[in-house]
């Protein structure tokens, strides 16, 4: 088949791009015109046709959507970027989308949609860490990501008959490892089922072929055997980092709420049957990757823990409390004269 695919040099995006090709397909790829992506698109010569193009254009888009049998819609602005600009990223998310559709609904012979969706529109699952694919989408009332899937799936679900949405949980890549700020947003007791970004990516080409999944809107995790809680993730990924475990207190991380879960992946894993890596199989993997930096990282541990403390609103906020408290003490026993 002659497939489109969205987002393709990115950590998702590549994994689809790899299982696609490994599965004869014929790939176009649309993409920003960037440095980066120009010296990517130049080492995929003769493999891929590369697009250089915009979201937000319709002709850009019209012109990559015309003549492919299917299009795999993976790129978008994500967090924290999202959550800094979401205007400008409504513009990409929702509005890509949207001209994605239009250009689809303008061929002769419809090409199928698969839409990757995200597990941030079931929003806090804290309390309640199982998640099915008919569980009603509950996100955060400040959280611009989750509503910008929201608002794409049910606009391709209005607009046209051939498509697939799969809602991803956390996608785990052990050649794309960044403390990200944005982990101190999670609770350390949140429920986690990561899965491997070549276990995605497969997820994603074999939606290109079944018709099984046409019209169903499925759940996408590791499975029973990726099942964590966000506490035990962090500490096994630092101790591999060389930083070990314990390596950041309590005090760094929210006690809200946040999205992520187990996630009910039964139908789409017969579906698709894309699940082949387990956590501890990407734990071994990272541990090789960190072989020889995990070194040098014990050696620079408290110049690392500082610069990422500074960076948790959370740990800020604890460590204001502190000093009020500290400050009352002190004052309070000083002598008062008269």
């Amino acid at each position: 088949m002659k497939v489109l695919l969205t987002g393709a040099f990115g950590n998702v995006g590549g994994s689809a791009l790899h299982e696609l090709l490994e599965q004869g397909h014929e790939v176009r790829v649309l993409e920003m015109n960037s440095r980066r992506n120009r010296r990517i698109a130049r080492s995929l010569k003769g493999k891929v046709d590369v697009h250089l193009g915009d979201l937000r254009n319709i002709a850009d888009v019209g012109e990559s959507v015309n003549g492919v049998d299917a299009v795999v819609h993976v790129a978008a602005i994500i967090p924290p970027l999202c959550d800094r600009i979401p205007h400008a990223a409504e513009y990409v998310n929702v509005g890509g989308t949207e001209n994605i559709v239009r250009a689809i609904q303008r061929q002769d012979r419809k090409p199928r949609l698969i839409y990757t969706s995200s597990i941030a529109v079931y929003g806090d699952r804290v309390n309640n860490p199982l998640i099915g694919p008919q569980d009603p989408p509950n996100p955060g009332k400040d959280d611009h990501y989750s509503h910008h899937k929201l608002a794409a799936e049910a606009l391709i679900r209005s607009s046209l008959e051939d498509w697939t949405i799969l809602r991803l949980t956390y996608v785990v890549s052990p050649r794309n490892l960044v403390m990200d700020p944005l982990m101190f947003h999670m609770p350390l007791d949140t429920s986690l089922e990561p899965c491997d970004t070549r276990d995605v990516g497969l997820a994603l080409a074999n939606a290109v072929t079944s018709q099984e999944a046409r019209g169903k809107t499925l759940n996408i995790a590791g499975g029973s055997h990726c099942r964590t809680s966000f506490r035990e993730y962090l500490d096994r990924m630092l101790e591999l980092f060389g930083l070990g475990s314990g390596f950041l207190p309590e005090e760094a991380f929210s006690q809200g709420s946040f999205h992520c879960g187990y996630m009910v992946t039964e139908e789409s894993q017969a579906i698709l049957r894309y699940q082949r890596h387990s956590l501890q199989e990407y734990f071994e993997d990272v541990g090789r990757a960190y072989r020889t930096r995990s070194f040098l990282l014990r050696i620079v541990r408290p110049i690392a823990r500082r610069i990422l403390l500074l960076k948790s609103p959370f740990y800020r906020e604890y460590l204001g409390e502190m000093g009020t408290k500290l400050a009352s003490l002190f004052f309070r026993k000083l002598p008062v004269k008269v």
